[in-house]
Parts: structure tokens; C-alpha cells; sequence
């Protein structure tokens, strides 16, 4: 194994054992705590929160506000994602056809 090779090897080890790590020490530490009010609290509004943060974040920055029909090409997937959530209630599945969507409707039509 070349210099190289043991570098990169040895970089992408270290970053999926950091990476692992910092998503496993919460269930770890805090497992003991889940009925506790606070967290229950998080684990019910905080999911809302952040995707109310993300849209808020992605519409004004990828929508083509410019186009002959204003911002449609990030307003549709943003539709969907949401009736597609409030129909089958799986943040998955919304968040997933909402991205592919989305990239079609950049990708294959160039936007609006």
C-alpha cells in the first residue's frame, strides 16, 4: 500500500468512525431520558420546526423567481412534498418525490 492509498484509507476510517460516532452518543446518553417532558416536547415540534426552516431557506434561493411563471419550478415540489405528507404521513416518502421532482423539473425541463 502506497503512502497515498494508506492516507486516504486511513482519512475515510477516521471520518465514518467520527461520523457514526456523533449520531450514535445521543441514543446512547440521552436513551434513559426519552420520557422525560422536555423530550418528548423536541421529538413532537422539533421535526415541524426544521422543515418549516428548510422550505423557508430553499424557496427564495432555488425557486426562478425571473421565470414567465413566478417561482413554479420550487413551488410545485413544495406542494407536493407537503399533500403528499398531510395524505400518506411519511416524511420519507414526501421529502424523496419532493427532491426528484424537483431535480426533473431543473434537469430534464430546465425550469419554467
Amino acid at each position: 500500500m502506497t503512502n497515498d492509498t494508506f492516507y486516504l484509507v486511513s482519512f475515510i476510517l477516521v471520518t465514518a468512525a467520527a461520523t457514526y460516532l456523533t449520531r450514535l452518543i445521543p441514543f446512547v446518553f440521552l436513551g434513559r431520558h426519552s420520557s422525560h417532558p422536555l423530550a418528548q416536547h423536541l421529538g413532537r415540534y422539533l421535526p415541524a420546526g426544521i422543515m418549516a426552516v428548510l422550505v423557508a431557506i430553499f424557496l427564495p434561493r432555488s425557486a426562478n423567481w425571473a421565470a414567465p411563471i413566478f417561482g413554479l419550478d420550487a413551488l410545485i415540489p413544495a406542494l407536493l412534498v407537503v399533500i403528499l405528507h398531510l395524505w400518506k404521513r411519511n416524511a420519507l416518502l414526501s421529502m424523496l418525490v419532493g427532491t426528484l421532482c424537483y431535480m426533473a423539473i431543473k434537469q430534464k425541463m430546465g425550469g419554467f
